[in-house]
């Protein structure tokens, strides 16, 4: 047998140099030292896992600093390149098995039937036969025996030959093929195939892969397109939909910074029902909300100003003409007294209005700080306060224990301006106490299951006042001759919302009653705190 192609020369022609033992097999650079077999690289592994850190740390840090329209256009960019990137190697890999696979059963299918047709067993007609005549015009064909040794027809080359090929030499008729990818010295890339003919012989075949490589590689090229394609696509669109979609956000920001620039608080116009008009709908809301906390801020500076003055105009007045008097000799000790007295009852209408615009002043949506009370011991020290106050009336108190969480100073002022409203409007204006100790009007304070009522015994509200009685500084007509500042039933309202309660006012259309104040908080156990 003769071989005929250098390109594959016989197997047993092959030069044998195994590689010593405890020697690198590739070429060695000066200097560099090679790690022992077996020894962890241990500095190698802590290197690269604070590089992978650092990297990890600086891909964050630029992605934080990138605008929300940014991350969505490359969060888009990104998103479409992995699933091109899965389709394209999905699509390369099938592509790339079914022609392999189509082509390992086109050569065993030829090659099978080149070795039923008995001929190339003989040396003889192996050397006159060419590839053509078996039906392997296109491939290359050889003869190898088991000791190495090949023989090919004219006009064909060697196949590679290699452990597996020998192996299918050496075993008997009806033994499996082998199939197997080979490379030649000029680069090129066959799939091989060794069909066992017997007697120590087998047909190997080869076909070059350089049709399905340029096919794979121009599927390569195509798929690489597209997808680039797709990523531009994805990253103009995501661009476009950012800018869409963000559109409502930027309205909103630059809203945001108009208010904080100028404090106009105008709500801006809504379109739509996602989510960033509901982020819209809340930013008005919260506009709204500070719009009317700063008009009640206004309106309580105003109102507290115009209060502030009365009594600090009588007390100037006063003072003032204390001073005159006393640079013409003075007062009488009765007038001075008197004119003292009235100094002292302007300086606590005063501390009792500073005291009450500190409460309101407060605006906080819920008690701070809450424990569990028994409101009826605060109603029952409150109608002691106001008793002293108030020996002419005839009190009529009912009470029943009910524990709530709250503010108990808080709870206490409200109980106590109640009681000394009725207090005040139960006395008929200008009565002085009777001789025979009779009481001159009556209270009537109930407490049961939460609900405190409270009913005095005087003339009543009128209708055109009963929906203003809470409003801060609101005094009727008949109230103004009395003393007050209009803030007292305005705290109780304001301490009943803070508890989660409700107060609200009527007339008792009983005889011998007015008006009466209705106040309800909510049980302990199902106050949250």
């Amino acid at each position: 047998m003769t071989p005929s192609n250098p390109d594959f020369p016989s197997y047993a022609d092959r030069p044998n140099q195994p590689t010593p033992p405890n020697q690198p097999s590739g070429p060695q650079q000066p200097g560099r030292q090679t790690t022992p077999a077996g020894a962890p690289p241990v500095a190698n592994g802590n290197r690269m896992a604070a590089t992978a850190a650092r990297t990890q740390d600086w891909a964050q840090q630029k992605l934080h600093q990138l605008s929300l329209h940014a991350r969505v256009t490359l969060l888009a960019a990104v998103a479409v390149g992995l699933a091109v990137a899965f389709v394209s190697v999905a699509a390369y890999l099938t592509v790339r098995q079914q022609m392999y696979r189509n082509l390992d059963e086109s050569l065993i299918q030829r090659s099978t039937a080149a070795a039923k047709s008995g001929v190339i067993t003989n040396p003889e007609i192996m050397r006159g036969l060419p590839p053509e005549a078996l039906g392997l015009i296109d491939i290359r064909m050889g003869l190898l025996a088991a000791d190495g040794s090949t023989l090919v027809g004219p006009r064909s080359y060697t196949p590679p030959i290699g452990p597996d090929e020998l192996a299918v030499a050496s075993s008997s008729v009806g033994s499996d093929a082998s199939i197997r990818t080979a490379g030649s010295p000029n680069r090129q890339h066959y799939r091989v195939i060794a069909i066992p003919l017997g007697d120590d012989q087998a047909l190997v075949v080869a076909q070059s892969l350089e049709p399905i490589d340029h096919t794979l590689h121009n599927l390569g090229i195509v798929l690489w397109s597209v997808g680039l394609l797709g990523v531009i696509g994805a990253a103009l669109a995501g661009n476009a939909v950012a800018a869409s979609g963000l559109r409502p956000l930027a309205r909103l920001t630059g809203a945001a910074e108009h208010v904080a620039r100028t404090e106009d608080l105008q709500p801006i116009p809504v379109t739509g029902s996602d989510e960033i008009s509901r982020l819209a709908q809340a930013f008005n809301a919260m506009l709204a909300a500070l719009a009317r906390s700063q008009d009640r801020q206004r309106r309580l500076v105003g109102d507290a100003g115009h209060e502030l003055r009365t009594p600090l105009t009588s007390i100037r007045t006063n003072l003032d003409l204390l001073a005159q008097a006393d640079k013409r000799g003075g007062l009488r000790p009765d007038d001075r007294q008197q004119l003292l007295d009235d100094v002292r009852a302007q300086m606590d209408e005063l501390t009792t209005l500073i005291g009450d615009l500190t409460e309101l002043a407060r605006d906080t949506p819920q008690v701070r700080n809450a424990e569990l009370i028994e409101l009826s011991n605060v109603v029952e020290d409150a109608v002691i306060k106001v008793r002293r106050r108030a020996p002419g009336l005839d009190w009529d108190v009912q009470l029943t224990p009910f524990p709530v969480w709250g503010d108990e100073r808080l709870l206490g002022r409200a109980v106590t301006n109640l009681l000394d409203t009725a207090a005040k409007y139960s006395v008929p204006e200008g009565a002085t106490p009777r001789s025979d100790g009779a009481p001159v009007g009556r209270v009537t304070v109930r407490l049961l299951d939460g609900v405190l009522t409270v009913t005095d015994s005087g003339p009543g509200i009128s209708e055109a006042d009963l929906p203003h009685v809470f409003e801060r500084f609101y005094r009727s007509s008949e109230a103004r001759s009395r003393p007050g500042s209009g803030l007292g039933l305005a705290i109780v309202k304001h301490a009943a919302e803070q508890h989660g309660g409700m107060i609200y006012a009527r007339n008792a259309h009983a005889p011998g009653t007015g008006a009466q104040f209705t106040l309800w908080l909510p049980h302990a156990a199902t106050q949250t705190r």
